[in-house]
């Protein structure tokens, strides 16, 4: 990795704002993923700035203090704090979107289920882990507490390279996000805003199917699936990064 890179890569949390003569009223919350950071949403959130929107990226709850604050953090700290977040733009703006990457897509959609969101966009979303994973894990998590993490899944190697997060993942939190699929797979057909859902089709961390299955059992009216044929996991920074960008904000930018 060049010392270019490694200087393009910000991993903090950001708070974007347009220029005054451009501010539409509206914003969006953007959320990464389960061991990552707010660096993985922020090409989007960089898009939807130049189209007129607020764009905001916290932190998920148990990330910025590394893996051992994850281990102690459940799914509800992850959507309560998203919440929070919602509420305090939802003090300020007309209309608020959601944008979610994996992890932040399931905490989007379980937010969407019950809170007011004008619509949404979630990419990368796991709705059921690949086996032998949930079945093992209760066995693995009695020997181990967490693995090291060797790289994130993205295609293009230099994206790759640079890519920031968290040095392991606790297998506690895997548990968590199991239970947060269970929760929100049932009520799916809650979520009635408008959504674009994307997915990488070159995956291996969630898979593909996932992101028809969202489409087809939400009961928005005005969906749209946007499958990335040279992406994985980590769409938003991989080839089909910028097509990605450009096509959430033409969505949100429309509401």
């Amino acid at each position: 990795m060049t010392a270019a890179d490694r200087e393009a890569v910000d991993p903090e949390a950001f708070d974007l704002l347009p220029e005054p003569d451009r501010a539409n009223g509206a914003a969006a919350l953007c959320l990464h993923g389960l061991t990552g950071t707010p660096y993985e949403v922020r090409p989007i959130a960089e898009a939807l700035v130049q189209r007129g929107l607020r764009a905001r990226g916290p932190w998920m709850a148990g990330h910025e203090d590394g893996a051992d604050a994850l281990a102690r953090t459940s799914w509800q700290d992850w959507v309560e704090g998203a919440r929070s977040e919602l509420a305090a733009l939802r003090s300020e703006h007309d209309r608020v979107f959601l944008v979610g990457l994996s992890m932040g897509g399931l905490v989007s959609l379980c937010l969407a289920e019950t809170d007011e969101v004008e619509a949404m966009v979630v990419i990368g979303t796991p709705l059921v882990l690949s086996p032998p994973i949930p079945q093992l894990l209760p066995l693995i998590r009695r020997f181990v507490s967490s693995r090291p993490k060797t790289g994130s899944d993205i295609q293009e190697p230099r994206a790759r390279a640079r890519h920031p997060g968290l040095e392991a993942m606790p297998f506690s939190a895997v548990a968590e996000l199991i239970a947060l699929q269970a929760k929100v797979i049932p009520d799916l057909p809650k979520v009635r805003c408008p959504i674009l859902v994307a997915h990488g089709r070159l995956d291996r961390t969630a898979r593909p199917r996932d992101a028809v299955r969202i489409h087809e059992e939400v009961g928005s009216t005005e969906k749209e699936l946007f499958l990335l044929e040279r992406s994985g996991h980590v769409a938003t920074v991989d080839y089909d990064g910028p097509a990605l960008a450009r096509a959430a904000a033409d969505f949100l930018g429309r509401r």
